[in-house]
């Protein structure tokens, strides 16, 4: 009997023995495992958190007009700017004991690991706020052990690291809450149109039962089951003490107002106008020594919405439809300021620019240029010239070219440069390039920045080589900015994620060019508002006639018309605009209905975008005079004259003949003439120039 019971004792005994040293074996395993552990994660050090982050666009008033991202659409934001009801409802469902374990919630994951063995498969998570933003920073969301503990080391990291508050705001940042919408900030603009500070408390449990399961979860896709889950993480956060009884009531009786159709995130104001922003943002951003691709950028534009809506409501209203393509662009004489942009009538279908990418013939708008030439060239607004059917020769005579004008017809009579603009008579352009020649033409298009390359033939008089919109638009503004050329420009700041401001347009030394003196810029200023005047009628009307009873303010432009493209370029003293229209493919623009969509989106355009605005004349500078004349002489113009205008000179160019002289009925006046010959301008009707 007691051998029996010595064996029984020793038996326990060996077992004791062995299970203690098995505890002891286990428990130095363990040891070593968290020191291996440990030592691990020194040497690997704090796992790099930087997630990529979308950049904001605003327009010149401080509006989102749209972002930009490469995978993630997600703005960062600081916990302290996180509606508190948020930060509560996140830690009531999602980890209730996040400030107190460790990375790890060891109860959660015992009781996910026993209906893990008894499905036989990975079924249920019990994954902590750091295991989960460890998983939206480094790994998939596949369900398998290897992921899991993957998910295990990048959480015991992060926690060593981090802060808690950082990686809840880390987490907060990063979660997926559909329809392309990563982290709290873009959730919360794309739901309800407001910053994530700003959430309410129901509005708070709405949009965190979302990461659960987005495409069951959202609001938008599935209301009912969104409030159920609303409902839920309202009671967790009552039981938890996070908010009273009252609070959760009220909460649970709340209309919320879902704005995701509507949502400023989705929608994209001037996307070409935003294309050009970012080439530009890259360029200034590199040129401060960062990288575009950091993202989290702010940058607020020269966007005015008042004229992008207004440019997009008189293309919709004026563009036919069919294949007929537009390009549009606004930008402010003093400044340089792009205020719009639409660089064709789609983006969706076609991103291709033309207005900063499409190189087009421009036609007669390349005239004022041609004719800032010949101001310095010896010519005046009223140098005269015969039009009428002439034969040019060039190549060293080998080659013969005969311009006409748009009708087929002539004058027949001497014309001056004002009326000769005004007409857009092609005649007497040509003959001012011979007269002055190709190189005075090509040192102006230099000055100007205009990126053309001028044809050795006659017909380069007539725009026939190709330039962009762009180029063409801001060599108007040159001229409306008294000669000064301040280079377009689509920024006005640029702020990083920390809220440094990396570039501040009013702190820079920007480029400024003077490209013509300022009496030849006002000069070619008033020659262009003829385009308007029926004074200049002949054997074809002034070419802004028929938008003329749609015009209440001064405006100086000019059309251009080939084969294939349409154009008006002009400005007021506060604004330029460009229009162009034609076919991607150079087809012919015939249709009657298509060659009106030029001039109309133009002055259509020029008019809303002046709504308010106090009416300003074109002011002489000093050095040029005033003189009413008549336009079929040039002489000082009397009673007797009918056809009167109120022409500016500079003072050598002044006449002192009568209109009822003569001499002048009988004299063609041609560049280089004598002192007597005569110099003046036009009037325009509405009295609209300040001749001080």
């Amino acid at each position: 009997m007691r051998r029996v019971q010595y064996r029984k004792k020793a038996v326990r005994t060996k077992r004791m023995k062995r299970f203690f040293l098995l505890t002891i074996a286990a428990s130095c395993a363990l040891l070593g495992a968290f020191i291996t552990l440990r030592v691990y994660a020194q040497i690997v050090g704090a796992p790099i958190i930087q997630v990529p982050i979308s950049s904001v666009f605003l327009d010149n008033q401080g509006n989102v007009i749209g972002d930009r991202f490469e995978d993630q659409r997600r703005y960062w934001v600081s916990l302290d700017k996180i509606s508190p009801f948020v930060v509560d409802a996140v830690i009531a469902v999602e980890d209730q004991e996040f400030y107190e374990h460790h990375g790890f919630d060891y109860s959660r994951i015992a009781s996910a690991l026993l209906k893990d063995v008894k499905a036989g498969k990975k079924v249920e998570g019990a994954s902590t706020i750091t295991q989960q933003y460890a998983r939206n920073l480094f790994l998939t969301h596949e369900k398998t052990w290897t992921r899991k503990i993957n998910e295990a080391l990048y959480a015991y990291r992060l926690e060593i690291f981090y802060e808690k508050d950082d990686l809840l705001e880390g987490y907060l940042n990063t979660v997926y809450f559909g329809h392309g919408m990563y982290g709290i900030e873009a959730a919360s603009r794309f739901y309800f149109g407001k910053s994530a500070n700003s959430l309410t408390l129901a509005e708070s449990a709405l949009i965190m039962g979302v990461p659960k399961g987005p495409t069951h979860y959202s609001p938008v896709v599935n209301e009912e089951k969104a409030v159920a889950r609303q409902q839920l993480i309202l009671k967790l956060m009552k039981a938890q003490q996070f908010i009273t009884e009252e609070q959760q009531t009220a909460a649970l009786g709340e209309n919320f107002v879902l704005k995701a159709k509507d949502s400023a995130v989705t929608r994209k104001t001037a996307p070409y106008f935003l294309e050009e922003v970012w080439k530009e943002a890259t360029e200034i951003v590199a040129k401060k020594g960062h990288r575009i691709e950091e993202g989290g950028w702010t940058i607020e534009t020269t966007l005015n919405r008042q004229h992008q809506l207004a440019a997009e409501e008189v293309m919709k209203k004026w563009m036919p439809e069919g294949e007929l393509q537009i390009g549009f662009i606004s930008m402010e004489p003093k400044t340089g300021y792009v205020t719009a942009m639409i660089g064709g009538r789609n983006f969706a279908e076609s991103p291709f620019n033309r207005v900063t990418q499409a190189k087009r013939q421009p036609g007669s708008t390349i005239k004022p240029l041609l004719y800032a030439a010949a101001l310095e060239n010896g010519f005046s607004p009223l140098t005269y010239m015969k039009s009428e059917r002439t034969i040019f020769t060039y190549d060293n005579g080998r080659r013969e070219y005969e311009p006409k004008n748009v009708n087929g017809e002539f004058a027949e009579h001497p014309i001056s440069l004002a009326q000769a603009l005004a007409i857009s008579d092609n005649i007497y352009a040509v003959k001012t390039l011979e007269h002055i020649g190709y190189k005075p033409f090509e040192q102006v298009l230099a000055r100007f920045h205009v990126d053309l390359k001028l044809k050795d033939t006659p017909a380069t008089a007539l725009g026939t080589s190709e330039v962009s919109l762009f180029d063409m638009t801001k060599s108007y503004n040159a001229i409306s900015a008294q000669g000064i050329q301040k280079e377009p420009t689509y920024i006005t700041k640029i702020i990083d994620n920390e809220g440094n401001t990396l570039y501040d347009i009013e702190k820079e030394k920007l480029k400024e060019n003077k490209v013509l003196i300022q009496q030849d810029a006002f000069l070619l200023t008033h020659l262009l508002t003829g385009m308007f005047d029926p004074i200049f009628n002949d054997y074809t009307p002034a070419t802004g006639i028929s938008i003329r009873s749609k015009q209440t303010r001064p405006y100086a432009a000019k059309s251009g018309t080939t084969i294939s493209d349409q154009y008006l370029i002009g400005f007021s003293p506060q604004l330029t605009a460009g229009v162009w229209n034609g076919f991607d493919q150079g087809k012919q623009v015939s249709d009657a209905e298509a060659k009106q969509v030029t001039k109309q989106v133009w002055i259509e355009f020029m008019e809303k975008a002046h709504q308010g605005l106090p009416v300003e004349p074109f002011i002489p500078p000093s050095g040029v005079r005033g003189v009413i004349v008549d336009i079929e002489t040039g002489g000082i113009a009397t009673s007797a004259c009918k056809k009167q205008r109120l022409v500016y000179l500079k003072e050598k160019d002044v006449p002192t003949k009568l209109c009822t002289d003569p001499k002048l009925k009988q004299q063609t006046f041609e560049p280089n003439g004598s002192e007597d010959d005569l110099n003046p301008w036009s009037l325009f009707p509405f009295s609209f120039f300040d001749n001080e």
